[in-house]
């Protein structure tokens, strides 16, 4: 083979395992957190952690990849979003855990919870 082809082997490779782990996160969100199919969060898909259309974390995604990071796990489990969830990453005055639960998005400081 080629170094080339090698190249443009391992390149491949390296995408599809990248593109492979990211809906897996997801997936773990959705269901640690019990959210609903039809809820803003679920409907929010990439940009629940990414900046609309790149590959950039928003302050969630970061606090979350962070906390990972952290535990030293490729898994999100419910201890990993207690500590996320304590948070206010979009530092709109309201806690993550607050925003999930209220089908807010955690990671834009324009989408928080109405006032009562």
């Amino acid at each position: 083979m080629t170094p080339s082809r090698i190249a443009a082997a391992a390149a491949i490779t390296v995408l599809a395992v990248s593109a492979s782990g990211l809906p897996v996160i997801r997936t773990e969100f959705i269901k640690v957190n019990k959210i609903k199919p039809t809820s803003q969060i679920a409907q929010a898909q990439c940009n629940l952690c990414h900046v609309t259309n790149t590959t950039k974390m928003n302050p969630f995604g970061a606090d979350l990849k962070a906390a990972m990071k952290s535990a030293k796990s490729r898994k999100l489990t419910p201890d990993i979003m207690k500590l996320v969830g304590a948070k206010d990453s979009d530092k709109d005055g309201v806690k993550n855990a607050a925003e999930i639960k209220a089908d807010t998005l955690p990671g834009d400081p324009k989408s928080k919870p109405a006032k009562k």
